[in-house]
């Protein structure tokens, strides 16, 4: 049983993971930042290396790409943040990166080091199912999980072919589009969610669009494994550049509400 199977098996309750990309709106405001999740009541940290073309990602996350490129971060940097998050407090850490950034590194070097700084699992956002190869035999002998991606249209097959080569969680697309916030969440989500329980015995987390902590009430009651939220968390950071303190104030404020939410059910 992988590592995530084991922490969800142990929570008994859909996980709490915010996303936050390392070094928005600089290195220490960030740490800070984390820190103030992790303190709120996260459960696991899912945390991107900034990428001058996310694709994946809308405006919110592309923003603060920007914000954290501009303040001097790089994968080595990223990595040595993540080893200072590792050492404040040992919570599973999913990184989302991209994969011209662990190419230009050294894909086998990157995950090694990704895990000896804390790392558990891998999800490279611009990689198909089709292309597992290039990640999946390094990031096992680097000793870290895998995380793909499933969207609404997938077919059933390709649904198969991605549980097959994921070892950690299926990352779980509520809409088909980027990142962002949403006012209402997504119709897909919990047929989608039906269609994977049915499909697969891998956890699943959803991402994409959560934005309130009735959206991650919804989704832990459709029997998600885990909430991924990141541009409302992302939007803390953007309306608050000039006030750190009340950046932190709402961020572990909104942490706390979902998370008291999730806990009810």
């Amino acid at each position: 049983m992988g590592h995530y199977q084991n922490l969800f098996k142990t929570l008994n309750r859909t996980a709490l993971i915010p996303f936050f990309v390392i070094g928005d709106p600089d290195e220490d405001t960030s740490f800070e930042l984390v820190k103030t999740a992790i303190d709120s009541g996260a459960d696991v940290l899912e945390l991107g290396i900034p990428f001058s073309d996310p694709v994946a990602d809308g405006p919110t996350i592309q923003k603060a790409d920007i914000r954290a490129m501009k303040a001097g971060m790089t994968p080595a940097k990223a990595l040595a943040f993540i080893k200072r998050i590792s050492d404040y407090k040992p919570l599973p850490i999913g990184l989302l990166v991209y994969y011209n950034l662990i190419y230009q590194y050294g894909v086998q070097a990157f995950l090694t080091d990704f895990k000896v700084a804390g790392g558990t699992s891998v999800l490279v956002a611009d990689l198909s199912i089709d292309d597992a190869d290039e990640i999946a035999p390094a990031a096992e002998a680097a000793g870290l999980e895998t995380v793909f991606m499933v969207t609404p249209n997938m077919s059933d097959q390709r649904i198969r072919k991605v549980a097959e080569r994921t070892s950690g969680f299926i990352y779980t697309v509520s809409l088909l589009g980027t990142t962002g916030e949403r006012t209402g969440l997504s119709d897909m989500v919990k047929p989608l969610i039906r269609r994977l329980k049915e499909l697969t015995e891998r956890p699943i987390c959803v991402g994409f669009g959560i934005s309130t902590a009735e959206h991650a009430k919804a989704v832990a009651q459709a029997g998600a494994d885990g909430v991924i939220i990141g541009s409302r968390i992302v939007k803390f950071i953007e309306g608050n550049l000039n006030d750190t303190a009340e950046m932190k104030k709402q961020v572990g404020t909104y942490i706390q509400q979902v998370s008291k939410e999730i806990a009810r059910l």
